[in-house]
């Protein structure tokens, strides 16, 4: 639906589902590399700690350049724009690679202990082509949403959806390592990552609908280009990183995303160390987070539609931190499900306005600018974020150093290793999001009514 008078445009609910299924793959590759591929290659390939830690700082290194790199190289007019859209080719560009070679990264070499070097090279190289594809990707889909969702109403409810639908479908896909995977057996690993690929392949056909632009769409982006020069990649990070609400939230988002991953990196640990159950266990941890997150986000978007965007993350993100404390001295699979369902409905408060929440400060930047610039910005914020993958790794190495971890997949551990675990899944990550929301409260100052005057310059810009 649309207006040309005002040149707005309304995006059905058959759109924000489609749309929605893009965020399937970038929320389960993301959740791979945080939750599985440091454990997998640590005790499955048996990767000396040190050198994988290395590894993941090289990965995270490199994933910092390509995204701004990525966002810079396609964020401009083609000649395929006016016919195919800005976002729409480089978002299938992007996808089919990516799956390629994630499964490639579960196919590595036998080690030898003695030259434990051709494994790291292979996991270093894979890893690094898997994330220029994946940028891409992820880039275009991210930038986006905001020009495919323009109002309150809309992103609220397709940030919905950008929750909802991923975390219903990876539930289910959640089922399939855990279930398939044996400690110790790393070929069960290979074919559970072979089954997922093949799923996310679906989720790439389904996603079309959703990214497809209409004229108008290409056309915004269009009209900023007509009279003004290609801003360089450094240009745009100077006039973004002058902006304090993009330069806020970008540290928010660094604090989060470095205690998300810690979390989950923990998730096998504790599974296999603390609790010392088969692995399988974790899809009833699975369903009671995936239960609290999904079944309250109807009364966080309520919540949200009555105090502001702006309110529900700040309470989002302390809960948050609250919600992730329970792993000190959960000792039961009961206490894991009951707690993890808690920290669901408290993860959602966050998760859900993290889009409205870009998609308004990208906003300010697009009015200032007068051109929609929104996959550099992308860029731009991932390269910072990119830093959460390096923080992870040094957090976890230094602490699997110190308490002297074993990453034999059959050794018990002791007392000094288990709480080693323990404070890298709840108290790191709750220092992490408690300081994110220090950030938002005290120096985030992008109002709801300064955001409706923003939308109206956008639409008297035709922008």
């Amino acid at each position: 639906m649309n207006d040309s008078n005002n040149n707005q445009e309304i995006a059905s609910t058959k759109k924000m589902l489609s749309y929605s299924l893009g965020f399937v793959i970038t929320n389960s590759i993301g959740y791979g590399v945080s939750q599985v591929l440091f454990y997998f290659y640590e005790v499955e390939v048996r990767l000396p700690v040190v050198l994988v830690g290395f590894s993941f700082v090289i990965f995270a290194i490199w994933n910092a350049i390509n995204d701004p790199l990525v966002g810079y190289l396609t964020d401009r007019p083609f000649k395929f724009t006016k016919k195919w859209g800005m976002r729409f080719p480089w978002i299938l560009i992007g996808g089919v690679p990516t799956l390629i070679f994630w499964m490639l990264l579960f196919i590595p070499p036998d080690i030898d202990p003695l030259n434990p070097w051709p494994v790291f090279l292979f996991f270093v190289i894979m890893a690094c082509a898997m994330d220029g594809f994946f940028s891409l990707y992820a880039t275009h889909l991210g930038a986006g949403y905001t020009i495919h969702f323009r109002t309150d109403e809309e992103r609220r409810k397709a940030g919905a959806f950008n929750n909802a639908i991923p975390q219903t479908v990876g539930l289910f896909l959640g089922f399939i390592f855990p279930l398939i995977y044996v400690y110790g057996q790393k070929s069960t690993a290979s074919l559970a990552v072979f089954y997922l690929v093949l799923a996310y392949a679906v989720c790439l056909i389904f996603l079309i609908p959703g990214i497809k632009e209409s004229d108008i769409i290409k056309e915004r982006f269009l009209q900023g280009y007509k009279t003004e020069k290609h801003l360089s990649f450094f240009q745009t990070m100077k006039i973004a990183l002058k902006r304090k609400n993009y330069l806020v939230t970008i540290i928010i988002f660094l604090f989060t995303s470095t205690a998300w991953n810690l979390y989950l990196s923990s998730g096998i640990y504790f599974v296999k160390d603390i609790l010392r159950k088969p692995l399988s266990v974790n899809v009833f941890i699975s369903i009671g987070s995936f239960l609290g997150f999904v079944g309250f986000i109807p009364m966080w978007v309520k919540i949200a539609g009555k105090i502001g965007h702006v309110k529900t993350m700040k309470i989002g993100l302390i809960i948050a931190g609250i919600s992730c404390l329970p792993s000190l001295w959960i000792t039961t699979v009961w206490e894991a499900v009951f707690y993890s369902f808690v920290g669901g409905i408290a993860f959602g408060a966050h998760s859900i306005m993290i889009g409205p929440i870009t998609a308004a400060v990208y906003d300010e930047i697009t009015v200032e600018t007068e051109r929609h610039q929104e996959a550099k910005l992308e860029g731009v914020r991932t390269f910072f974020l990119r830093f959460a993958f390096i923080l992870q790794a040094l957090i976890i190495t230094v602490i699997h150093i110190l308490t002297q971890y074993n990453p034999d997949p059959l050794a018990i551990q002791t007392p000094l290793a288990t709480w080693g675990i323990r404070i890298q899944m709840a108290l790191v990550p709750c220092l992490f999001y408690i300081a994110a929301a220090l950030m938002m409260i005290f120096f985030y100052n992008l109002t709801e009514v300064r955001e409706r005057e923003i939308r109206a310059k956008m639409l008297r810009l035709k922008l």
